[in-house]
């Protein structure tokens, strides 16, 4: 109800919801999704988020769903847009940290390692099957008092070992990945400016979060790939990991998975614009620093699709204006195909060569 049914209402002209697996435990109540935008092209860069990797973090699972209704469609123009919106569904339903299998999920997506869990395999394997050129991904995650009551005190009793009691932050933080320019750590603090609009950050402990040094206002970076976190799963040039606190009192669910949609709208606002600073990268037809030949004009030609009709969304309205009122004259054509792409322009009656003109024109650019 609170996922599945919720995917199912999407728009199916905008997205395109994929089963790429499954829990083996029970596969007919625990199906595996990912949420891909339309029209999906290999020659586009991907942004992707992940959530629910920890299925008892709810804003993960809801605020990836929120993202998807109310702000991914903007990106998606530019971009293929690709959420997993529940990555451990059995973890949601039951509220556990752990899977089926008494293992931590999000300390599992290692390659070619043992430690694999059904949810990360699974996953691994299909974003590896897209062979997409993934250039940002946000994981989602909350840190919450139950880390301290139940989940580390079972994590400590499963290997046979003391609890050792720890410090919940209380706010947002963000982990990056050391290996990865250092954390990229702009990117990660344009995320925050975009998260502290909707909820507060954890301060540090003594300079630290949850043990590690806070580099910068609610950031820490670690080796995620080592640690085997599902931030570290791609070559993503821009990764992270966020961390809401659900448990303040001055939180809520729906500031909550606000703040999960803020980080994500903050992160690839920054991505789409440091694209545009580099466009050469992400363009697929020439060789940068060289203008086109015709050959590469003719491929981009190639690349081109017809989207919507001239005839009946411009023509067939032109033809239904009033005739005692204005007079739509054709005054050419484009010369590739002159009967599909007439050149129309419209006059008011009566007109008078001795009155002065008014002119509009619109769509010099077509896909405005």
């Amino acid at each position: 109800e609170e996922v599945v049914q919720k995917l199912n209402k999407l728009d199916e002209s905008s997205w395109e919801v994929v089963q790429y697996g499954s829990l083996p435990h029970d596969p007919d109540k625990y199906p595996l999704y990912a949420v891909k935008s339309k029209p999906w092209s290999d020659d586009r860069p991907t942004v992707m988020v992940t959530g629910g990797v920890h299925g008892y973090e709810t804003s993960g699972v809801q605020g990836s769903i929120l993202f998807i209704q109310t702000e991914a469609a903007k990106y998606a123009k530019d971009v293929n847009v690709l959420v997993f919106p529940c990555v451990s569904p059995w973890g949601y339903e039951c509220v556990q940290r752990w899977n089926y299998q008494v293992l931590d999920p999000n300390r599992s997506f290692k390659r070619d390692s043992e430690c694999q869990t059904y949810e990360s395999k699974q996953l691994m394997a299909y974003v590896d099957g897209l062979n997409a050129d993934i250039i940002c991904h946000v994981d989602l995650h909350e840190t919450t008092d139950t880390d301290a009551t139940e989940f580390r005190p079972a994590k400590f009793a499963e290997k046979g070992l003391d609890n050792v009691q720890g410090v919940i932050p209380d706010g947002f933080y963000l982990v990056g990945d050391s290996k990865n320019e250092g954390g990229q750590l702009d990117f990660q603090t344009a995320i925050i400016e975009s998260v502290k609009k909707v909820t507060h950050l954890a301060p540090p402990d003594d300079g630290k979060i949850l043990g590690e040094e806070a580099v910068r206002d609610g950031i820490i970076i670690v080796d995620t790939k080592e640690w085997g976190l599902c931030g570290g799963v791609t070559h993503a040039k821009y990764t992270t990991t966020t961390e809401v606190y659900p448990d303040s009192p001055k939180a809520s669910d729906e500031i909550c998975n606000r703040a999960q949609v803020a980080a994500v709208t903050g992160a690839f606002d920054y991505v789409m614009a440091a694209m545009c600073s580099d466009i050469k990268r992400f363009y697929p037809i020439g060789t940068p620093g060289q203008p086109w030949t015709d050959a590469e004009r003719d491929q981009w030609r190639a690349t081109t699709k017809v989207q919507r009709s001239y005839s009946e969304e411009v023509v067939q309205k032109l033809n239904k204006l009033d005739e005692s009122s204005w007079e739509v004259v054709q005054y050419g054509s484009l010369p590739h195909d002159p009967d599909k792409y007439p050149l129309y322009a419209v006059k008011s009656k009566p007109w008078s060569d001795d009155r002065p003109t008014v002119m509009v024109t619109g769509g010099v650019h077509g896909y405005e």
